[in-house]
């Protein structure tokens, strides 16, 4: 591992608000590393469904559902830290790949039984995996771009994940018509995707590897952690205000295909598709991201596109029909996760960079605590036929959180600090 001075960005012109950015500015290996996880992120759209829309189909509660998403969210916080700090001392890349490999293995579990005991145990492996991917992913791609074209990568990797959700999420409109022409049942179409999908989602550790075989990372010692007073306070300060987005979100929006099915009857081969279509609408929403940044800052940027989506949360606990309540999803998902990538762009612009392996780690952490709690009690509600407190209950904390957010970080901008940066 060595160090180098960081490379100077090539000067961007603004990007105009409702412009879409150019992504030639983003480095090609990041590039590369944000298409190559696209195999693994459309077999994470399917396995989504699987375990929200799916389950409930074949007779496993909405409490098991909820407990089997909150069981994945509490590894992740477990895992989350420790992992974080393995990756700032000795380097991201090994600790990234080990996140890519959790999710094949519990595909394979899914595919092969309903016991609620084994579908636990498999999302414990993919909340570790998802705690090695959340802990380097956002600090890979920080330590290989400048704060000129930072926020484009942000934006091209949350553009591609999400889309390659969607599609993920999608294949399950195929099923009625391949049932009809193979004559297979709909229980072993779902058997054989989980096959299909286990296979095509080890592509991605497959071909990273191959990648990063050459590259030569950074790596800090011990004694540099958090030294100096690197903002540790404004870390906290962000993540808890992060995690009340989280605990509001915990209560319906891991289980609105659950919703869908409870409150309307609309199985899988419908909510997957809808859930497909919303992640569509969010990567093309996304790719204003860099420009509202940039145009009003990151701040004003991700208050005013939260609190436009909290009118939204709230109108969904009162839908009259299915058709409406798809509608009014996509809009308000669109407008939430328009500011996740003007997000982690801002935290990892606002952390020195030796920190930001454990930053993220300190981030999913305070978000996903609360909402794997809240995921729990969300099963129990909708289980209880209290469709509507759910959001409601989100909508709160959102506006909460929203609030204190801007008027804490609102004079707040973020740096360029010196970093050494990654060869090879």
């Amino acid at each position: 591992m060595r160090s180098a001075p960081q490379p100077a960005a090539p000067p961007l012109r603004p990007t105009p608000a409702l412009s879409a950015p150019s992504f030639r500015d983003v480095p090609p290996r990041v590039r590369w590393l944000i298409y190559l996880l696209s195999f693994l992120t459309v077999s994470q759209g399917f396995y989504y469904v699987i375990v929200t829309a799916y389950l409930p189909e074949v007779g496993v509660g909405s409490e098991a559902v909820g407990i089997i998403l909150g069981v994945s969210a509490a590894s992740v916080v477990l895992s989350a830290i420790p992992l974080g700090v393995l990756s700032d001392r000795h380097g991201r890349k090994v600790v990234f790949l080990l996140g890519t490999m959790g999710l094949p293995p519990a595909l394979l579990v899914y595919a092969f039984t309903t016991e609620v005991t084994y579908l636990v145990l498999a999302a414990v492996v993919v909340g570790v995996a998802q705690g090695a991917f959340l802990t380097t992913w956002n600090a890979m791609i920080a330590d290989q771009t400048a704060l000129e074209n930072r926020d484009h990568a942000f934006s091209l990797s949350f553009v591609v994940n999400i889309v390659a959700n969607g599609l993920g999420a999608s294949v399950f409109i195929l099923f009625p018509a391949l049932s009809q022409f193979t004559g297979a049942s709909i229980a072993e179409l779902h058997h054989d995707a989980l096959i299909f999908f286990a296979g095509f989602a080890c592509l991605s550790p497959i071909s990273l590897a191959y990648l990063l075989r050459g590259f030569e990372e950074v790596s800090y010692p011990r004694s540099r952690l958090f030294a100096r007073g690197r903002k540790m306070g404004l870390l906290l300060k962000f993540s808890l205000l992060n995690g009340l987005i989280g605990l509001g979100a915990g209560f319906i929006i891991p289980l609105i295909a659950t919703w869908l099915w409870l409150k309307f009857g609309v199985p899988d081969t419908y909510s997957g598709p809808l859930l497909a279509l919303s992640y569509m609408t969010v990567g093309f929403a996304a790719l204003w991201s860099a420009g509202l940044a940039q145009r009003y800052g990151p701040v004003k940027a991700i208050a005013l596109t939260q609190g436009l989506s909290t009118v939204f949360m709230v109108s969904l606990a009162f839908v009259p029909n299915a058709a409406v309540a798809g509608g009014l999803y996509i809009v308000r998902a669109a407008l939430m996760m328009m500011a996740s990538p003007i997000s982690d762009s801002y935290l990892m612009s606002i952390i020195s960079p030796e920190d930001r392996g454990v930053a993220s780690a300190i981030n999913s952490i305070v978000w996903r605590l609360p909402n794997s709690a809240t995921t729990v009690v969300g099963g129990a509600l909708l289980a209880g036929g209290h469709f509507e407190l759910p959001f409601l209950l989100a909508a709160s904390f959102y506006l909460v959180s929203i609030s204190a957010f801007y008027l804490s970080f609102r004079h707040i901008r973020p740096a360029s600090p010196a970093a050494p940066a990654p060869r090879g």
